[in-house]
């Protein structure tokens, strides 16, 4: 029973970063903006998080720093691709390099190390059992994502916003025919792009207790990943998102002497190349996806 509840607990957990980037995509993807930052975007919201629980001790002021620092990069390819028209790949490519020196290079000049953090100071759950443990030792994060895949699926499918949204990023021509702006649609997705994956960067740092060096890990890429395989619905993603947190937490369970370490840590990226290898040509993306719009 123990063996189980840790894999459930685990399975959770490591879904939580990849749900809230997931999230976040679908909203950019489904307006027809590729964003591949989504890695950088979790990076750079773990060391926001994490710099300002340092400062502060507020979890509130961390949760807060690591979205306002997803926005920024978001803002940065927004600008990039909806105002210059670079190319949507491109410019996420290169917004994940700049994270990765970003972060190493404040890293060195707030503590002196480019390895990681200092220690964040913040409460932990106690030590309760059983399904109390299942409800007090899953952070208020993992709840928070949880409770943001039906609210994303609502304001994206049953509200008037979400159905402009969609629409930008299937027929862009026709909605600007009715008068609507296709860019300023298209910003709104992008800026939730960030904001949404700068709270799964805050998970890893704050759960972790401290930031450490390219702490992401790859995890933005296992989420666009997810997101393919969910066909960008809400429904689809969590289960995508909970079969690689679950291939992710069976790494602490199959420390076998006959296995080898490396092959189990390499499950969860083979997974999603296996996963990404069966829903090509399955699933049907947004048409507009990465293509430019210019008529604003």
């Amino acid at each position: 029973m123990s063996i189980l509840l840790g894999l459930l607990l685990g399975t959770l957990r490591t879904a939580t970063p990849l749900l809230f980037a997931g999230l976040g995509g679908m909203f950019s993807e489904r307006a027809g903006v590729v964003n591949i930052a989504l890695e950088g975007i979790l990076l750079v919201g773990a060391f926001s998080a994490a710099a300002a629980a340092i400062a502060t001790g507020s979890l509130a002021a961390a949760l807060l720093a690591a979205m306002l620092g997803g926005l920024l990069l978001a803002a940065l390819h927004a600008l990039v691709t909806l105002r210059f028209g670079v190319d949507q790949i491109v410019s996420g490519v290169a917004l994940n390099m700049l994270a990765m020196g970003a972060t190493e290079f404040l890293m060195w000049l707030l503590y002196g190390s480019g390895a990681n953090s200092p220690r964040i100071a913040l409460a932990a759950p106690g030590g309760e059992r059983g399904l109390g443990q299942l409800l007090v030792e899953l952070p208020p994060l993992t709840w928070l994502a949880l409770a943001a895949v039906p609210a994303c699926g609502w304001l994206l499918f049953a509200t008037r916003f979400g159905l402009r949204l969609r629409a930008a990023g299937e027929h862009p021509e026709a909605v600007a025919s009715l008068g609507l702006s296709v860019l300023r649609l298209r910003l709104a997705a992008v800026l939730l792009s960030g904001a949404l994956p700068g709270l799964g960067g805050a998970f890893l740092s704050l759960g972790a207790g401290y930031f450490v060096k390219n702490m992401s890990a790859g995890r933005g890429y296992i989420a666009l990943a997810a997101l393919i395989f969910g066909r960008w619905r809400p429904g689809g993603l969590l289960a995508a998102c909970l079969l690689f947190g679950f291939a992710e937490s069976l790494q602490g369970q199959l420390q076998l002497p006959w296995l080898p370490l490396r092959f189990v840590q390499m499950l969860p990226y083979l997974l999603t190349m296996v996963a990404l290898a069966g829903a090509i040509g399955r699933s049907r993306p947004p048409a507009a996806l990465g293509r430019p719009f210019r008529r604003d």
